[in-house]
């Protein structure tokens, strides 16, 4: 396997959370009779580039063309993105002249922010289900991939672009280089490209390796795309933390000779990055050892919960959640069903485990004794939305980076 940023073929594993499955591919009833694809979980490190990636990477067409994972399921999501919209449009004074293109805009959802403050939107998005709930949503949406024939259909209708967004999609990309010089193509002189990635700095300190699984292909700091973007006469000029998905970045660039000059942000985080040695095998190795303690820690916890015959049920399906509970194996012996606010993914079955899915009305005709809440990134509003049941003596567990009580 080549490093997909450097090509360089001496990459580094340091990590395996074994075979599974994928971790958005839910299941019907039928679907269960049928034998499941697995596919390697592994990741490795490339000592050239600094880049994290996985060592074997699923087909896109497998991932992205039916899609259950829908962005405005909760509240914490709408307010976020309407927020960064919102940012970005003051900052650097987008009008009714302007023109924002989203890559992979799921349900329209921060496209919709944009239009608030009557800026031209577009939205290209390669799940056609979801395409079709933006569409309905009144977000213009290109239902494909985000591809040189896009670029040029977008071009013919909209014009160039003032801003080209693409959030937590970027590390779900195999061809980087061919999608950033479709970005190029599609941004005006002075445009700029936001993305937001998790942060695999703060998925190293908080242990939360459930971040991984095959849809994110890549698992980003700032020293690798600092690297990525000067390949491709691109600059970082700002960038900006958010708490999103335990810990984000939001990074703005541009072409090499736009007008935006870089701010003190990204030279301070890249020094801090090489501060903690971010750039060193070594840290990368100790977080991959780590993580088997973990995994077993939360095992014994929920071993010893069930052997004082307690009953436990789950809160969020995640693409994390059936990583962590697959390669726990934590699965319908332990968890009775798992509750889920995306009405896409109720009714189905969790990948691996085959723990149903339902909708929150299971609380009270099954209340269970434990909640673990696999959606741990959105803990204070499943936390907000279940108090009735705390009151009546429901424990709520976070499961990393040790599990808790809270």
């Amino acid at each position: 396997m080549k490093c997909r940023m450097c090509k360089n073929e001496k990459l580094k594993t340091f990590l395996s959370l074994g075979t599974t499955p994928l971790a958005n591919s839910f299941l019907s009833k039928e679907d269960l009779k049928k034998p499941e694809k697995k596919f390697p979980l592994e990741l490795c490190f490339c000592d050239d580039c600094k880049l994290v990636q996985l060592t074997y990477i699923v087909p896109s067409e497998d991932m992205f063309s039916n899609y259950v994972y829908l962005s405005s399921t909760t509240k914490t999501f709408q307010k976020h993105f309407a927020e960064m919209a919102e940012h970005i449009t003051k900052n650097f004074n987008l009008s009714n002249k302007s023109l924002a293109v989203d890559i992979g805009s799921n349900d329209g959802i921060l496209l919709k922010g944009f239009r608030k403050f009557n800026v031209h939107v577009i939205g290209v998005e390669p799940a056609a289900n979801v395409a079709k709930i933006a569409e309905e949503n009144g977000v213009e949406t290109i239902n494909d991939f985000f591809n040189e024939k896009v670029v040029k259909e977008i071009i013919k209708r909209k014009g160039k672009a003032d801003v080209v967004t693409a959030t937590n999609v970027f590390a779900h990309i195999d061809d980087i280089d061919s999608v950033i010089g479709n970005v190029k193509g599609l941004l005006k002189d002075d445009g700029i490209y936001v993305i937001e990635i998790q942060y695999f700095v703060d998925t190293l300190k908080t242990m939360t390796f459930d971040n991984v699984y095959h849809e994110h292909m890549s698992y980003y700091t700032l020293a690798s795309l600092d690297y990525f973007f000067r390949k491709h006469n691109m600059k970082i000029f700002r960038v900006e933390r958010v708490p999103t998905h335990g810990g984000s970045l939001r990074v703005f660039t541009a072409k090499e000779g736009s007008r935006h000059k870089a701010q003190s942000s990204v030279k301070e985080l890249l020094d801090y990055e090489k501060n903690i040695c971010i750039d060193d095998f070594e840290t990368y190795k100790k977080f991959g050892e780590k993580v088997y303690g973990v995994r077993d820690k939360l095992v014994d916890y929920i071993k010893n919960i069930k052997r004082q015959n307690k009953t436990i049920a789950g809160y969020g399906a995640p693409a994390k959640g059936n990583t962590l509970l697959n390669f726990c194996n934590i699965g319908k012996d332990y968890i009775e069903y798992i509750v889920e606010d995306n009405p896409l993914k109720q009714g189905l079955f969790a990948p691996g485990t085959h723990i149903p899915v339902v909708s929150s009305s299971m609380l009270d005709e099954k209340t269970p004794d434990y909640i673990l809440i696999l959606a741990w990134n959105f803990a204070d509003e499943i936390l907000s939305k279940t108090k009735r049941y705390a009151e009546k003596g429901v424990k709520f567990i976070i499961p990393l980076p040790e599990p808790r009580i809270v």
